[in-house]
């Protein structure tokens, strides 16, 4: 019997007390009643918006996203990195090895190739390069 009134005491307080609440009347914002009145209260909120704003998102930046961030972070490190870096050795590694001597000799012909050409078209670009800057020079 007890308990039973100590809970229907506890549910009225629990429905009363928030009504207290409400009967203060300190800090309340009220409209501003003319268009004078609105205005100042924007060029109030933007100078403390100016004022205040870079280090507001300085703080929630250093303060609650980069440890989130740094967490996730940490996290892909311990968990998923290891896997992804096993699979690159087991896989990738050998393959790179069986196809290096062939990548070497291909890049050899390539060198070999860039080289012949830049004997050939090299000078037909200077002539080429030599011919404009004449024209420019003769039309002014």
């Amino acid at each position: 019997m007890k308990s039973k009134n100590l809970i229907c005491l506890l549910i009225m307080l629990g429905l009363i007390l928030p009504v207290f609440s409400l009967a203060q009347t300190e800090n309340q914002v009220t409209p501003p009643e003319t268009l004078d009145e609105a205005k100042q209260m924007g060029e109030k909120a933007l100078e403390v918006g100016q004022k205040e704003l870079p280090g507001i998102i300085e703080r929630i930046w250093k303060e609650e996203v980069m440890p989130i961030w740094q967490k996730m972070f940490d996290w892909f490190k311990a968990n998923i990195w290891p896997k992804i870096a096993d699979w690159f050795k087991k896989f990738i590694t050998p393959e790179i090895e069986k196809r290096k001597p062939v990548i070497e000799g291909e890049f050899q012909k390539e060198k070999q190739e860039m080289k012949e050409s830049a004997q050939t078209e090299l000078p037909k670009a200077w002539d080429y390069l030599w011919e404009k800057f004449k024209q420019l020079i003769s039309t002014k």
